[in-house]
């Protein structure tokens, strides 16, 4: 079968041999995907990040030795680093939070249903974000309990016209630009303009770290 002309490399890093053989099954079927060979800890990631130049990196946070947030910390200082996307066992993980602040695009959790995983690897390296907005909901309830997260920055917010705190709220329930031209009546290169600008007031690199700070500031993602 041919396959496409563009596929999306992917490097899968988690320190479980069963579960990269469980992603690389579930991956493979499609065409185009390719899965390169697992990276088994952090260390190992960056070196095959390098070398290998896949365009999403799917991190598993929990591994002995050099951990997924240091192996995220590296990653995200290449000169041209791919998209990375966290991965986690539990849906309330204090560690994603941290991972998403650190510039990952998104996270997944390990229980998605296998028809959903690769749809959910595209929308991220199409360079979206990839959030569960009730794991998300949970994740951060529980983040904002620490003093760090009662301190919210609200007066970046407070910078922000009502247009672009509409168009967090969307970007906190994870939509794409076409999906909040749609919702809010807009042409996607409007809504691409007010993102850049909200990024640019928020201080936040990308979409995930402005869904984390909206969760932070209590502005509930749009339904």
């Amino acid at each position: 079968m041919p396959q496409p002309a563009s596929r999306i490399r992917v490097l899968v890093v988690d320190d479980e041999p069963m579960v990269c053989s469980h992603l690389d099954t579930i991956l493979s079927v499609a065409s185009d995907i390719e899965v390169l060979e697992p990276a088994y800890d952090g260390a190992a990631a960056v070196e095959m990040v390098i070398r290998q130049r896949p365009e999403l990196v799917l991190m598993d946070l929990r591994m002995p030795g050099v951990d997924g947030l240091t192996a995220i910390d590296r990653i995200r200082k290449l000169a041209t680093p791919p998209v990375v996307v966290a991965l986690t066992t539990f849906h309330a993980d204090e560690l994603v939070v941290r991972a998403l602040q650190m510039g990952a695009a998104g996270f997944l959790v390990k229980s998605t249903p296998p028809e959903d995983f690769v749809g959910l690897i595209r929308v991220a390296a199409a360079g979206h974000t990839v959030l569960s907005p009730a794991a998300t909901r949970g994740l951060l309830a529980s983040a904002a309990r620490d003093r760090e997260f009662l301190d919210l920055p609200r007066k970046r917010a407070a910078a922000l016209s009502e247009r672009e705190s509409e168009v967090l709220g969307c970007i906190a329930n994870g939509m794409s630009n076409a999906q909040i031209a749609s919702k809010l009546y807009l042409s996607e290169a409007t809504v691409k303009g007010y993102v850049s600008r909200l990024l640019d007031k928020l201080d936040c690199a990308n979409r995930a770290q402005a869904a984390v700070l909206a969760y932070r500031l209590g502005l509930p993602p749009r339904p």
